[in-house]
């Protein structure tokens, strides 16, 4: 092995500083050793950062990487199908010069708004092969793990766009036989909705119909630290967009350890 070497430079002071290069060092496989997650967090959503990091704070060797994409405030089907184009670049300034194992798109309206294989296409356009999650992906994933076919969905999205939510789970072979609103049109206002007024709508859900499972979208929605003592409370499966997407990406990347502190759906492998 070659020997450092050094030499002498003399600043403006004239004060000589010995410079030591070319230091002898030895790499490991860094905080991603087991594996690298890239996620496309909304320019307006104030939640789903501060809940993966708390999940991925307790899963060594799995790294998070994340870049934000511009969307407007305000929720339409049309603002949500305009972040499409803006996909591609988003997922290209994620760790560019390294691939990542899984990348997540964080907008659970706007994957059915575009489509996943939309989606998924556009991220695939700056990182070609990786595996793909969107939280209604997840959602689906999370379902068939429940085994679960009647679900219970609650969302803080207006009219319109909980019409796509409602016809885009139904189209995918699941029954909706209850479905409630907050009816917000605001991301601001949906992430300051508090975990109570979740539990309240959750419970106003399940009394009106029987379901196999609970899903509430939408990543602004504050819930994954709460679900699993929810999930006991209520005695059915639950689950969230930040919920479902973390655990899908984690099982996506080959993670299987058992994070049943998150909910009974982190004790499960992918169907």
């Amino acid at each position: 092995m070659s020997q450092p070497a050094s030499k002498a430079i003399v600043d403006d002071d004239r004060v000589e500083t010995k410079l030591i290069e070319h230091l002898p060092f030895e790499t490991d496989g860094g905080i991603a050793s087991r594996a690298a997650i890239g996620l496309i967090v909304l320019s307006t959503d104030y939640t789903i950062e501060h809940e993966w990091r708390q999940l991925f704070a307790g899963v060594d060797g799995v790294a998070l990487y994340q870049s934000r994409i511009h969307n407007e405030n305000k929720i339409t089907p049309e603002t949500l199908r305009a972040m499409e184009p803006r996909i591609v670049e988003c997922t290209r300034v994620i760790t560019p010069d390294t691939p990542v194992d899984v990348m997540a798109y964080g907008c659970t309206s706007a994957s059915m708004a575009i489509g996943e294989e939309q989606v998924f296409a556009r991220i695939r356009e700056a990182k070609p092969e990786v595996a793909c999650t969107t939280p209604i992906t997840a959602a689906f994933a999370a379902f068939d793990a429940f085994k679960a076919r009647r679900i219970g969905v609650l969302t803080p999205y207006p009219a319109a766009v909980n019409r796509i939510v409602a016809d885009y789970i139904a189209a995918r072979g699941y029954q909706v036989p209850v479905f409630g609103s907050f009816n917000s049109d605001r991301d601001t206002t949906v992430a300051r909705i508090t975990p109570q007024s979740i539990e309240t709508a959750v419970r106003e859900i399940i009394r009106h119909a029987e379901v196999d499972a609970i899903f509430v979208s939408c990543t602004s929605v504050r819930l994954m630290l709460a679900c699993a003592e929810l999930e006991k409370s209520l005695g059915i499966p639950l689950t969230s967009s930040n919920h479902a997407m973390g655990w899908h990406a984690l099982r996506l990347a080959g993670i299987d350890d058992n994070l049943g502190h998150f909910g009974s759906l982190y004790e499960l492998p992918l169907a």
